[in-house]
């Protein structure tokens, strides 16, 4: 091991039976501020890999997660959250975990060590060279996650990661690596702790950045979003009355009649031109 493996050094604290509740929840706060600073350092890895992603979206492209553990959890989480968000259809970002959908909620024995079910798994997608693959591993070691990429790579398809152990094989592994060095955990060697926090966060910028950068925000306002309950048709409505400057009133009919808030805005806008 050519590295130093960060997500299992001891913690930078000690006797965590013995601290009282409001220490322990403070020495942790103190781990999380560092989070999102080590996540600052890792813009530009980031930039590049939404920048590469737009475009092979503009072409029919798709996002894939891969991991194991918190790590896949994490990635399905991102990739569930992208339809109704920003109405997109659910196959254009996917969450895959060692183990299938079982391991979501339950860990499922030495499926994280198999090198070769990851490619098993994009196949059934029929992934191609339009689509890009993103590997999530806290330890940088996941032999799921390292051989998913391998034969991606084989296959011309672009490959990133996200890990917390910077110069792990993993990261040698991808064409974008995303290394997120946060330091020691709270509890020796827990990334669900601030390496899962940290991954959450860079999740967020992918998926988010991405979207924006695809057309699926107008504004500020998530104006492709699906109107599943009631409080998304009030954000919607709401939507179209500040962005129209109409009442409420017509604003709600104007969601009625086109059944989206892009839609409704830029019919609208539309009109107004003419």
């Amino acid at each position: 091991m050519d590295y130093k493996k960060i997500t299992e050094t001891p913690s930078n604290y000690d006797g965590l039976e013995h601290m009282d509740t409001n220490a322990i929840l403070v020495n942790m706060n103190k781990e999380d501020k560092k989070i999102a600073d080590a996540v600052e350092k890792m813009i530009p890895q980031i930039s590049k890999l939404v920048d590469e992603l737009s475009k092979k979206f503009q072409n029919g492209g798709r996002l894939f997660y891969i991991g194991a553990g918190t790590s896949g959890r994490l990635g399905i989480l991102d990739a569930s959250e992208i339809p109704p968000t920003f109405g997109m259809p659910h196959e254009r970002v996917v969450g895959l975990i060692a183990g299938g959908d079982s391991a979501i909620r339950k860990a499922v024995e030495n499926a994280e060590d198999d090198t070769v079910q990851a490619w098993l798994d994009l196949k059934e997608h029929n992934i191609n060279t339009t689509d890009v693959v993103v590997g999530i591993a806290a330890s940088g070691t996941t032999p799921y996650v390292i051989g998913g990429l391998k034969d991606a790579k084989k296959n011309g398809i672009l490959t990133a990661c996200i890990t917390n152990n910077p110069g792990s094989p993993i990261a040698k592994v991808a064409d974008i690596p995303i290394e997120v060095n946060v330091g020691p955990e709270f509890v020796t060697g827990s990334t669900r702790m601030k390496s899962g926090t940290s991954q959450k966060l860079v999740l967020n910028m992918i998926s988010t950045a991405l979207m924006i950068k695809i057309g699926r925000v107008k504004g500020n306002k998530m104006v492709n979003m699906q109107l599943t309950n009631d409080k998304l048709v009030d954000r919607g409505t709401r939507y179209i009355a500040e962005g129209l400057g109409v009442d409420y009133i017509e604003a709600e009919r104007l969601l009625k009649k086109y059944g989206s808030v892009k839609k409704a805005l830029d019919a609208e806008a539309d009109n107004t031109i003419q």
